[in-house]
């Protein structure tokens, strides 16, 4: 069953809005497309995700860390205070 040619306007719209709202995800849709279709994905640029990953991974350790030392600091407050 093929499109209408109305709907293929909408598609070509929503299509249009993607690629300059969200370049990226017209790109990664591209990279899906050409691995699909038996092609190769680009070379990623060294470091792309490393070092991202990282500093994800260390500020949420940080982030625990000065949580659990709060959550301490306000137990031994109640513990004194009471």
């Amino acid at each position: 069953m093929s499109l209408s040619g109305r709907e293929r306007r909408i598609l070509a719209e929503i299509e249009r809005a993607l690629e300059r709202d969200d370049p990226e995800l017209v790109e990664r849709v591209a990279a899906i497309n050409r691995i699909e279709s038996g092609g190769e994905l680009p070379p990623l640029p060294p470091q792309a995700y490393g070092e991202s990953v990282r500093v994800w991974a260390l500020t949420h350790v940080w982030v625990i860390l000065w949580g659990a030392a709060l959550v301490i600091f306000l137990l031994l407050v109640a513990v004194l205070t009471t």
